[in-house]
């Protein structure tokens, strides 16, 4: 039958029988029991052996019977579609199913949609089929799906390390400096496995962008360079106020991609390598020559297939390198890709050097994590560890050591002026501004945190848009005021704070000690004494065992070879000691008197 909906009995329309047989006398179709539809439909003609069929149907089987009969074919007929099209033998039928609902008392069979499909979802409250048969529901397009986020994890209960604690101190009263400690590393293995999959979450701020100019400005109130731009203080301001999309100054402003015209520029085949590296970056920097190429060592063999080892350089220090063929043909030495930085925009190295240090995601896109590490070190435990260590394991973004000893910015700034690091003048203005600003000295109250000055030489953390935008900002500070990174830290981390819960993991200096061994500048070697050789001579012989008596018969030789005869030793007489006393009374007794 098509000409209608099957109707459901309802208790206000008398028998279906009789309407049946009312409706073939007079060469009619049967109507539904629903609302008349909007739309008129034209009986179609059905044949006398169909009339007759239906006829005989209903008078042998009851109505009840007849509507269940029909109930039973639709259900086998709406569950055979979705079998073949569930199979996928439908090649222009994509995956769909069909809905049933009862509108007014009535079946209605609905066209098939499309299912939900991934994270799909279909309002409850939108009709599927309209009252005229025209399908009047729209599928709106899908939200992408919601990101996921690395959440930390704990180790396992009973895990050694989640009772480690740091052993005392060595009782050596003659050795009070700085030393390093044992720290609770997972095995390599280990590490790599739990290097997580997805991203740690972003604390308000989701997507960074950085200020290109093409023309560049000068309208800064002061400092500022070609390279980091002029942006003045309400800019600067402005930075610290974090949302949900921003666009800061984050050097090289000069040109679209960092290392291209922008000042620190480097070769085209060295850029292409960086941005294939998406995963972890360690890096260094060496300029003015001013230290020699330390060499990682206990580094996995994974570790050394997998990460990416990149030294920066001058080219004063790379025509040293060259001369001393410590470069392959390759640009490498050891693990290290050798990068030579040219156009330089700073004439102060330990400034040029905080581009590499603090604008690694800006020269790796794509890298997901980063360890800086200073020229003057040398990284012994593989990058995994540390990385699980200091960041995964501490559900942290950014990690950094905690200067040994000073823990004040205060004094801090007085050190560097006592060990003539920079001009006093400007580490005094530097440090009067943040005063201006709110910078206190360092007290209990801002427990949990436990210093405001880092040991800057290393540093750890995961390319995410607010760790991105602390170095940023963190760069700023060195590009405005002075170079020295350690007085302008703390005033960065405590705005960044202030808007979000963002954190840093600042962890011991001598933790930092266990994993990078330190070792002394180019000038300070020059200048020391070359170490003593060690002469070694050969082992005496052993000695001989002669008797006693032997000893006390053998004949004495001396020097002019003459053999005496052997002599034996009279026991001497004792000699009498005299005493001291009777020896003074003498000698005042012979004292001349006109002597006094």
């Amino acid at each position: 039958m098509t000409g209608g909906s099957l109707g459901i009995r309802s208790g206000s329309y008398g028998s279906l029988q009789q309407q049946q047989q009312l409706l073939l006398q007079n060469g009619g179709l049967p109507i539904q029991t629903t609302p008349p539809p909007p739309l008129p439909r034209k009986p179609s003609k059905m044949p006398k052996e169909k009339e007759r069929l239906f006829h005989w149907i209903v008078k042998f089987a009851g109505r009840k019977k007849v509507g269940m009969l029909f109930l039973c074919l639709i259900s086998a007929a709406v569950f055979g579609w979705v079998m073949y099209v569930g199979n996928g033998k439908g090649e222009d039928v994509q995956d769909a199913v069909s809905f049933v609902r009862f509108t007014n008392s009535s079946l209605t069979l609905s066209n098939p949609v499309s299912s939900p499909t991934n994270g799909e979802q279909i309002s409850n409250n939108a009709s599927l089929v309209d009252t005229d048969g025209r399908d009047r529901n729209k599928i709106l397009p899908l939200p992408p799906p919601l990101p996921t986020f690395f959440l930390g994890y704990s180790l396992p209960p009973g895990h050694p390390c989640n009772t480690f604690t740091l052993p005392p101190p060595p009782a050596d009263k003659k050795r009070t400096g700085p030393r390093s400690c044992p720290v609770c590393y997972l095995p390599v293995e280990e590490a790599i496995a739990l290097m997580p999959k997805d991203p740690s979450p972003s604390p308000v701020l989701k997507n960074l962008t950085y200020v290109y100019e093409e023309n560049l400005s000068r309208d800064g109130e002061f400092g500022g360079s070609d390279f980091g731009g002029y942006s003045t203080l309400r800019q600067r301001n402005d930075s610290y106020d974090i949302r949900e999309s921003m666009s800061v100054h984050c050097g090289f402003v000069r040109g679209s991609k960092p290392g291209r015209q922008t000042g620190f520029d480097m070769d085209e085949s060295d850029l292409l390598e960086m941005e294939q590296c998406r995963g972890v970056v360690v890096a260094s920097a060496i300029f003015g020559n001013f230290d020699e190429i330390h060499h990682p060592k206990n580094i996995s063999e994974y570790a050394k297939k997998k990460v990416c080892f990149y030294m920066f350089v001058d080219e004063e220090t790379e025509a040293f390198l060259k001369n001393a063929s410590a470069i392959d043909e390759s640009k490498k030495s050891g693990l290290w890709r050798i990068v030579v930085a040219r156009n330089l925009p700073y004439a102060d190295p330990r400034r040029t050097g905080k581009i590499p240090k603090l604008l690694l995601h800006r020269m790796f896109p794509n890298a997901r994590y980063s360890l800086w590490v200073d020229g003057k070190l040398e990284l012994v435990v593989d990058p995994y560890q540390i990385l699980e260590r200091f960041l995964w394991r501490k559900n942290a973004t950014f990690a950094i050591s905690r200067h040994y000893r000073r823990f004040d910015v205060f004094t801090e700034a007085e050190a560097n002026k006592a060990a003539a690091k920079y001009d006093n003048a400007s580490i005094d203005f530097q440090v009067e501004f943040y005063k201006k600003e709110g910078l206190t000295p360092y007290s209990e109250a801002k427990l949990p945190i436990t210093s405001d000055v880092p040991e800057g030489c290393v540093i750890i953390r995961e390319h995410v848009p607010v760790s991105n935008l602390f170095t940023c900002l963190w760069f700023n500070e060195v590009d405005r005021f002075t170079s020295r990174d350690q007085i302008s830290f703390s005033t960065v981390r405590d705005k960044i704070a202030s808007k979000t819960n963002w954190t840093i993991n600042m962890f011991l200096d001598c933790e930092r000690r266990n994993f990078v061994v330190q070792k002394y500048h180019r000038n300070v070697l020059e200048h020391m004494a070359p170490p003593v050789p060690v002469q070694i001579y050969p082992p005496p012989p052993p000695p001989v065992f002669v008797p006693e008596s032997v000893i006390k018969q053998a004949p004495e030789v001396h020097s002019q070879g003459i053999v005496a005869a052997p002599v034996k030793k009279v026991p001497g007489r004792r000699r009498e000691r005299r005493s001291s006393r009777r020896h003074r009374k003498v000698a005042a007794g012979n004292r001349d008197p006109d002597s006094r």
